[in-house]
């Protein structure tokens, strides 16, 4: 098929690939333009910009769609169909039907559940048993258009958000692949999402990444695990040179009390306010690899009773 991809981060990499190899004819790529990053901070193009220059596609980088002319661009395309993941922007009315067969998105969540910027995480810091991809038709709102194709990937105990995405990444790349099979059969067909169960998964601040000591071990864990590798749930403590932030990347809850924010013992146990949470990878700033519980215990010299801000 003749298709238009629209996509930024690692997530979408998979599905361009797997369209490229599956033989269909991606006539432009959309993404954001390049971002400053790293020490030097110089501008680095997106993980889908430098996949579509070794395809030799066209990348587009436009800074808003919601001009004629932006319209206009995107139309010249002549798209049967638009596959969207992860792009970062939303489409206004004009784009969404310039495709003969309209935007396919492919969105990391069970809808209607986990509508949003950051489904992936928030399934994880609520503790879901499961997660998934699935195909919609897109629609002017936020994620409310019609199913075609779902895939569910359980999450295991103790799963972060980084593996739960890497673990979705193939399996969506599978699913549009299909789903394009059966569009170009005349054979994809989509179902409304229902009203009910309907969740927001809202675009996660820095103000949810401080460790709050007083909330159950559990809630405590999935809040770490949710947030890792990015970013990053932290805490605070006096370790060997004044008071040092500290990222856990790792958590799971287990037995213990005490004082909320107490470490228990020399492997990285310590207390919530209900129960306690191990603490399996810890990252120091500064520091460049990460350190298991009781690495970080003896590195930072702590002893049980010390306190985690």
């Amino acid at each position: 098929m003749r298709v238009v991809f629209m996509g930024t981060p690692d997530f979408a990499v998979p599905t361009l690939a797997r369209l490229a190899q599956d033989g269909h004819t991606v006539v432009a790529v959309y993404t954001r333009a390049p971002a400053k990053a790293g020490r030097g901070m110089s501008l680095r193009p997106s993980p889908v910009h430098t996949l579509a220059e070794t395809l030799g596609v066209p990348v587009l980088t436009p800074v808003t769609l919601r001009t004629p002319e932006a319209a206009a661009a995107f139309a010249a395309h002549r798209a049967e169909v638009a596959v969207v993941v992860a792009y970062g922007m939303l489409l206004p009315q004009v784009i969404l039907d310039a495709p003969t067969h309209g935007c396919l998105n492919l969105h990391g969540s069970l809808l209607p559940r986990w509508r949003g910027a950051a489904p992936i995480q928030r399934a994880v810091m609520a503790g879901d048993a499961e997660s998934g991809v699935g195909v919609m038709r897109m629609e002017a709102g936020l994620d409310t258009g019609p199913v075609a194709l779902e895939a569910r990937v359980p999450i295991a105990a103790g799963m972060t958000a980084g593996a739960l995405h890497d673990a979705l990444m193939p399996v969506g790349a599978d699913l549009m692949a299909r789903a394009l099979v059966l569009l170009e059969r005349g054979q994809l067909t989509f179902t409304p999402q229902p009203g009910d169960g309907v969740i927001y998964a809202h675009k996660i601040t820095n103000d949810e990444a401080r460790i709050d000591w007083t909330r159950p071990a559990d809630e405590v864990a999935n809040r770490i695990n949710g947030l890792s590798p990015a970013p990053g749930a932290f805490f605070e403590a006096d370790l060997c040179k004044g008071s040092e932030r500290v990222k856990v990347l790792r958590a799971t809850p287990t037995e213990g009390a005490g004082e909320p924010g107490t470490l228990r013992d020399p492997d990285g146990t310590v207390a919530c306010g209900v129960g306690a949470v191990r603490l399996a990878e810890l990252r120091r700033a500064g520091k460049g690899g990460s350190a298991s519980g009781p690495e970080f215990v003896r590195g930072a010299r702590l002893a049980p009773g010390a306190r985690l801000g």
